[in-house]
């Protein structure tokens, strides 16, 4: 088919999202799903939404979850944008912003690879910025004065797959040493325990901030994002979404999103639940000889000095075990296992030590 496709299509390479297996028994710790299912409360919401409105478009503006989710935040609901999972609004934020008379954009060597297929896609160039030896991002890479100041900085805090943090004080040098660009801060991960920027959206109009409800809500299956910045860079983002799709919030999504942000207790409760498991697995993993990095995230990035990565998630997957392998330079021996729940991380350990002989 390929002698009908566009020209540009050939030369992409798409993202790659983690093994979906659908066997009895397999336990998933490859795609960062969260171990327990999302509120009671968005549930019954979603059932309660489906009902014979479906007929109708949803509303346009979808005012009650941008609403819900400004209170929440301590923010205006014209300060929030939504998108049907965070990787959509993140396809407008290159499209949108990204494409200023070819300035480049930084990002990490080491960060969300949807990044870079977005960046081919687009045609934004860009210039990866290697992480240091311990995978930390290094603020001063981001601050020091450029001929050419850089169309935009995108980094995922916490930082996918290697799990590490900035500080407030790390994202606010950063702005404040690149007020003609626009920063974007991908928090997919942070009610796992790191700090959000959405605290600094009022001071600086450059700062963009992406959220999910995948993780920590457990709604992966909803398909909802949302970003919180200053109306500026928003009416950009909605210029392009309403070129593309009017309509990206559907109705049951809308209903298990505005449940969702108003069960505060559930919310926190569940986060800490995997704060916990993944402190306790992270322990578990040192036992068995594991190297592994500090994690602000529901997923811990590890290597084993006596056993290459590659080899061990085979072995797992034989245990019916899956867990993330990324052939990428420098993180090659390390794999990223998705924090389960506390049975599930100690199979997971069980399984380890069968394969590493220490049963």
């Amino acid at each position: 088919m390929s002698r009908l496709w566009s020209d540009h299509v050939v030369g992409l390479t798409p993202y790659l999202p983690g093994e979906q297996v659908k066997l009895d028994n397999m336990l998933k710790l490859n795609t960062n799903e969260h171990p327990n299912g999302p509120s009671p409360r968005a549930i019954e919401a979603i059932r309660q939404a489906a009902n014979d409105d479906l007929r109708l478009y949803p509303p346009v503006n979808s005012l009650a979850l941008r609403q819900a989710i400004a209170t929440w935040l301590k923010v205006e609901a014209d300060q929030v944008f939504l998108g049907n999972g965070s990787d959509e609004i993140l396809a407008h934020v290159f499209s949108a912003l990204f494409l200023r008379s070819g300035r480049p954009l930084l990002m990490p060597d080491i960060t969300y690879s949807f990044y870079t297929t977005y960046s081919t896609y687009y045609g934004v160039p860009t210039e990866c910025i290697p992480l240091a030896s311990d995978f930390s991002i290094r603020v001063s890479d981001y601050t020091a004065q450029r001929e050419v100041p850089p169309a935009g900085i995108i980094f995922a805090n916490p930082n996918a797959p290697t799990g590490r943090a900035l500080t407030i004080v790390d994202i606010e040098a950063i702005l404040q040493a690149n007020p003609d660009t626009v920063v974007v801060v991908d928090e997919a991960y942070v009610d796992f325990g790191a700090q959000s920027a959405v605290k600094l959206v009022n001071q600086y109009d450059n700062l963009l901030v992406i959220q999910t409800f995948s993780k920590s809500r457990a709604l992966a299956g909803l398909r909802v994002g949302f970003a919180v910045a200053q109306t500026g860079l928003l009416e950009a983002l909605a210029r392009v979404k309403d070129s593309f799709n009017s309509y990206p919030m559907d109705s049951l999504a809308l209903a298990g999103a505005v449940a969702s942000v108003q069960d505060h207790d559930y919310f926190e409760q569940q986060c800490q639940i995997v704060i916990n498991a993944r402190e306790q697995l992270a322990k578990d993993l040192i036992e068995l000889g594991f190297e592994v990095l500090p994690s602000k995230t529901n997923f811990l990035m590890v290597s084993h000095a006596n056993h290459s990565a590659s080899e061990l998630q085979q072995a797992l997957r034989v245990q019916g075990i899956l867990v993330r392998h990324f052939k990428q330079s420098r993180i090659d021996n390390y794999l990223r296992i998705t924090v389960g729940s506390p049975a599930q991380c100690q199979r997971l350990c069980d399984s380890l030590k069968v394969i590493l002989g220490r049963a």
